[in-house]
């Protein structure tokens, strides 16, 4: 089993025309359903509230194949995120978010997958932190994907001292372009990818670049791959695919045993799980809100 902890939430994207659609959401919640629907097993690890809306994210987790474990918010509302679509499908964000998860027990598993605001947003974020320690007891597989909104960095540089030192106790870490811009503006994205390959357990990076692209980093050297064309309807969750669909693909290669992870190292096998990464992110990409495609909806021979 793949655990994933973070923020649950309901993403109202609000189109070009001013109409909106309410859908469950938040980055965690995303690659749960992600890697559920690629038939690997999962827990999500969240917070929803007592509301209709929390209901709704319960209901889309179980649906999709995923177990989640739902601590209640205090407040008894389920957070919620407004993503506004320009002329070219991208998303901007606003927020009503409740973070307090309380500390939790890490189950079994063979791997923890933690990211975005639960690791970011206090009390919350203590908590997701204790869970790394826990697998990191255990020598376990640890994912990070940063996934920053630019509006809850307050403080640049504590910011990007908090993301360096979790990505150091973990094992894969994905970035965005927009996330090292973030964290370190004017900064060769590409150079903040390799200095955080010098974590202490990292043994591979991945930077994403959107429609250009993404280069995975290991000491073995660099690897670039492209996607395919296109059409984009919204953007929303294509990076939560991304990450869902590297997973995925670490699982089916038995990547996540001991006594150490077994990823891959030779060229070609880390050029085609980012292949594999951004097929799923594409078809993502073509269809509306975070909706990633079953295992049976990818395309045969999948990854290529």
């Amino acid at each position: 089993m793949i655990v994933v902890t973070g923020e649950a939430l309901i993403d109202v994207v609000v189109d070009r025309d001013g109409d909106s659609t309410e859908t469950p959401g938040g980055s965690p919640l995303n690659v749960a359903v992600g890697l559920a629907r690629l038939d690997i097993p999962t827990t999500l690890i969240s917070q929803v509230g007592h509301d209709q809306r929390g209901g709704l994210v319960v209901d889309h987790v179980t649906g999709s194949g995923a177990e989640i474990v739902a601590v209640p918010t205090s407040s008894g509302r389920t957070s919620v995120a407004t993503a506004h679509l320009d002329e070219g499908g991208a998303a901007s964000y606003e927020f009503e978010l409740e973070w307090n998860l309380p500390r939790q027990e890490l189950p079994p598993c063979r791997a923890l997958h933690v990211g975005s605001l639960g690791t970011l947003l206090v009390p919350g974020r203590d908590s997701v932190l204790d869970l790394v320690e826990q697998a990191c007891a255990r020598e376990g597989f640890v994912s990070y994907d940063a996934n920053l909104r630019e509006s809850f960095v307050d403080d640049r540089d504590r910011t990007r001292r908090e993301v360096q030192a979790l990505a150091a106790r973990c094992t894969l870490v994905k970035l965005s372009d927009e996330d090292a811009d973030v964290l370190d503006p004017g900064t060769d994205p590409d150079d903040f990818a390799r200095a955080l390959l010098g974590g202490e357990r990292t043994r591979i990076v991945l930077l994403t670049r959107g429609s250009e692209g993404a280069t995975a980093f290991t000491a073995k050297g660099e690897t670039s791959a492209v996607p395919r064309q296109v059409e984009v309807v919204d953007t929303v969750g294509a990076g939560d695919a991304f990450m869902a669909a590297t997973l995925a693909q670490l699982w089916d290669l038995d990547a996540f045993g001991h006594p150490g992870p077994g990823l891959p190292v030779v060229e070609e096998e880390i050029a085609r799980l980012l292949r594999g990464a951004m097929e799923v992110a594409a078809i993502t990409c073509e269809r509306r809100g975070a909706n990633p495609p079953r295992r049976l909806e990818l395309p045969r021979g999948w990854p290529a």
